[in-house]
């Protein structure tokens, strides 16, 4: 099979495929066979029949067709790939020639992804600045004092409430004079600040005692779902007793309760040495962000505009899922976040071209340094994935293969080899804290 490939239009290319006719020759057999297998021919048994009579029975251009329309994707696949192009959009197939004896002849014209092709130079000594490591004080300091309020115990007081305290109520809550029951509770242990039912509640709270009854009339928050977030309701809390959280003393026995030191110098030097650790990891992925977008940066790429639709397209429908899953319409995740379905948009664009750019420049690092995938590398993503899901790898890999999204994992492997290299070759300096 012969390609050839003529640039048309930006991102647009015209293949011309030739298939030899002696293996052209082959596929009207196959595709007259398959019509035999679905019609029945006078005097022949199913799957059986000569072509002049199929011709005669559906016509000659029928036979054709399906010929064209079963032979043709196969015969594309197979140019673009020899080609290494990667088609963004279906392509417009025009037959110049399918006669008996002679090579089946069409074009393709297809929009495809733009390639980019880099220099080792290009992508090496890029100016990267790295994020402190340091851990301070007051970060050690912040992490005693969540393990202080995690050990805390609670004892009632005799003064007023104040924000912050834990008050038992019996809390009723009513939607057009019937019970809330989701929001309704007895006997509940409710933290005052929280807005669990509303912030109007919290504030009447502030200042009553045991035996105070405060009424509210306020709006449900949306944590409550899509039917009773943002409901109006009427809220009645009546205060039963008050507590107030009592933290216990930074000494080494919070260290001896809390850990499995005996010191509070031995469980300082763990929580320092774990902050030090997460730093590690958040500054490595800053670094390859930024290495990335300094690439990136070097790069002027004009983007089709049908990949930037999709990709957008593809970010909003997430965002529609997530907030179905939140129990929540899209409009109401957008209404709590001050946003609009026109500034949903336009930030889903601006990511989509973000993320295209750093596929391009990844791929164009993977071509220029040679970089490929080993059959070991995707079973290990297998093995991740199968781990995650709780599933044999091998059903896993059944299914990628099946699906052909092995092909997209085997991409996210070149991708992220590319970018390792890409931090490797780069000048990396740590900012100072």
């Amino acid at each position: 099979m012969e390609t050839t490939v003529e640039t048309t239009a930006p991102h647009t290319v015209k293949l011309t495929v030739e298939a030899p006719a002696d293996e052209f020759g082959k596929e009207p057999d196959r595709t007259y066979r398959a019509i035999a297998n679905e019609i029945k021919i006078p005097r022949f048994r199913k799957g059986k029949g000569h072509r002049q009579i199929i011709d005669t029975q559906i016509g000659r251009e029928t036979v054709l067709d399906q010929f064209v329309s079963s032979s043709v994707p196969g015969y594309f696949r197979k140019a673009v790939a020899e080609e290494d192009l990667a088609p963004i959009t279906e392509p417009d197939v025009d037959v110049q020639q399918i006669e008996p004896g002679k090579p089946f002849v069409f074009t393709a014209t297809v929009e495809v992804r733009p390639r980019l092709s880099f220099e080792e130079a290009d992508y090496s000594g890029l100016k990267v600045t790295k994020p402190s490591m340091v851990v301070s004080d007051d970060e050690v300091d912040e992490w005693l004092e969540r393990l202080r309020e995690r050990f805390s115990e609670l004892e009632p007081v005799g003064r007023p409430i104040q924000e912050g305290d834990f008050a038992t109520i019996d809390l009723t809550v009513l939607r057009g004079g019937e019970k809330v029951e989701q929001a309704s509770r007895e006997d509940y242990l409710y933290q005052v600040g929280s807005g669990e039912v509303g912030e109007k509640l919290d504030v009447e709270l502030v200042g009553g005692r045991p035996g105070t009854i405060v009424k509210v009339s306020d709006q449900l928050p949306d944590r409550f779902g899509e039917e009773l977030g943002g409901a109006a309701v009427q809220v009645t809390a009546l205060v039963k007793d008050v507590k107030a959280r009592k933290l216990p003393p930074v000494d080494d026995e919070l260290a001896k309760t809390a850990s499995e030191f005996d010191t509070l110098d031995e469980l300082k030097g763990d929580l320092r040495k774990r902050l030090e650790e997460v730093k590690e990891r958040e500054a490595t992925s800053e670094v390859r962000d930024r290495a990335l977008q300094a690439l990136i940066d070097t790069v002027d790429v004009d983007l089709p505009e049908s990949l930037i639709d999709e990709e957008t397209e593809h970010r909003i429908l997430h965002a529609r899922e997530q907030a179905e899953r939140m129990g929540v319409g899209l409009e109401k995740m957008l209404e709590l976040q001050g946003w609009d379905e026109a500034r949903l948009r336009q930030d889903s664009r601006d990511h989509a071209v973000r993320a295209i750019k750093s596929d391009l420049v990844l791929e164009g690092i993977a071509r220029s340094a040679s970089l490929e995938v080993t059959a070991e590398e995707i079973g290990a993503e297998i093995s991740v994935l199968a781990q995650a899901y709780g599933r044999d790898p091998k059903a896993v890999a059944k299914d990628l293969e099946r699906t052909g999204q092995v092909v997209t994992l085997a991409g996210d492997i070149i991708r992220s080899k590319a970018l390792d290299l890409l931090v490797e070759r780069a000048d990396i300096q740590t900012e100072e804290s």
